[in-house]
C-alpha cells in the first residue's frame, strides 16, 4: 500500500488565484488589500518566512508593508507601533513574526493587534469567536488542514482525530474546529504529557502531527489506512544537503508506505498556511469595502 500524496502546493495555488481575483474586484472600489509584516531582529528563518509571505502577498496583487526593526527595539516601541497601524485605515491586517526577542512579551504584542486586523487569529477576542463559532478569522495553518481534507473528499464527521500537539497555533484551535458540528470528529489531543503516545495514535483514523519534533511519528504507531497530516516543520543538521540542513516534518517518510493519505514535508500544510493568510487579509479588505458602503 502506498498513500496518496495531499499537494498543499497544488491546492494553495487554487485559493491563491482566487484571492488574486477577489483582490482585483476590491482595486476597483479604490481598496488595494495591504498586510503590516513586523519582524523584530535578524533570526535567518523567520527572515525567509517573512520573504515568502511577503512574495506571496506581491503576486496576489496585494500590498505588503514591510517593517524590519532592531532586536534590542524595547516591547513598549513595538506596542506603540501596533498601535499606530491599528489606526491606519490603508492597512487590513497586521502579523508580527513570530518569535519576538525575549525581552518581550508575546501575549501582549498579540493582546494590542486590533481584533478587525488579527489575521492569524491570536488576540483572545478572535480566539473567543473562534471557539463560539462566531464570525471572525480563522487561524491559518488549522484552516489550511481542514481545506486539504474538504479537497481530497475525506470524511471527518465521527472520525477518530488524533493531534499531537497543543499549541496555541496549531494543536488547540484545530481541536476546536473539529468539533464543531460541521466537522463532527471526535478528538483526541496527545501532548509531552501524553503517557503511551503510540496507544493513542493507533487509535487514530486521522492523525494530524504538530509536536515540532523530527520523525516523532513511526510507522508502527499509525493504524493501516489512516490518513496522517504532517504539519511540523524541521530544520535537521545535513552536511550532504547545500544548505547544510534538510528539511522534514513531525513523521517519518516511511509512514507514507502504511497510510490512505500523507502530506508531504515540504509541500503540505505549508503552502495551505500562505494561502489561508491571503484569504484573511482579502477577507478583511472586503469587510472595510463593506463597512465604506454603508
Amino acid at each position: 500500500m502506498s498513500a496518496i500524496i495531499m499537494d498543499g502546493k497544488a491546492l494553495g495555488l487554487k485559493i491563491r488565484e482566487k484571492v488574486k481575483e477577489k483582490t482585483a474586484e476590491l482595486k476597483i472600489k479604490g481598496i488595494t488589500p495591504c498586510l503590516a509584516v513586523i519582524l523584530v531582529g535578524d533570526d535567518p528563518a523567520s527572515l525567509s518566512y517573512v520573504k515568502s509571505k511577503e512574495k506571496a502577498l506581491n503576486e496576489a496583487g496585494m500590498e505588503s508593508k514591510d517593517i524590519r526593526l532592531p532586536r534590542d527595539t524595547s516591547e513598549e516601541q513595538l506596542l506603540s507601533l501596533i498601535e499606530e497601524l491599528n489606526n491606519d485605515e490603508k492597512i487590513h491586517g497586521i502579523l508580527v513574526q513570530s518569535p519576538v526577542p525575549k525581552h518581550i512579551n508575546e501575549q501582549k504584542v498579540n493582546d494590542t493587534v486590533a481584533p478587525k486586523k488579527d489575521v492569524d487569529c491570536f488576540h483572545p477576542d478572535s480566539v473567543g469567536n473562534m471557539i463560539l463559532e462566531r464570525k471572525g478569522f480563522l487561524p491559518c495553518t488549522p484552516h489550511g488542514v481542514l481545506m486539504l481534507l474538504r479537497e481530497y473528499n475525506i470524511s471527518v464527521s465521527g472520525a477518530h482525530v488524533v493531534i499531537v500537539g497543543r499549541s496555541n497555533i496549531v494543536g488547540k484551535p484545530l481541536a476546536n474546529l473539529l468539533i464543531r458540528r460541521e466537522y463532527n470528529a471526535t478528538v483526541t489531543l496527545c501532548h509531552t504529557g501524553t503517557k503511551d503516545l503510540k496507544s493513542h495514535t493507533l487509535q487514530a483514523d486521522i492523525l494530524i502531527a504538530a509536536a515540532g519534533k523530527s520523525d516523532l511519528i513511526k510507522p508502527d504507531m499509525i493504524k493501516e489506512g489512516a490518513v496522517v497530516i504532517d504539519v511540523g516543520i524541521n530544520r535537521v543538521n545535513d552536511p550532504a544537503a547545500q544548505k547544510g540542513y534538510r528539511l522534514c516534518g513531525d513523521v517519518d517518510p516511511a509512514v507514507a508506505q502504511k497510510a490512505a493519505f500523507f502530506t508531504p514535508v515540504p509541500g503540505g500544510v505549508g503552502p495551505m498556511t500562505i494561502a489561508m493568510l491571503l484569504q484573511n487579509v482579502a477577507d478583511a479588505a472586503s469587510e472595510d469595502a463593506a463597512s465604506k458602503e454603508e
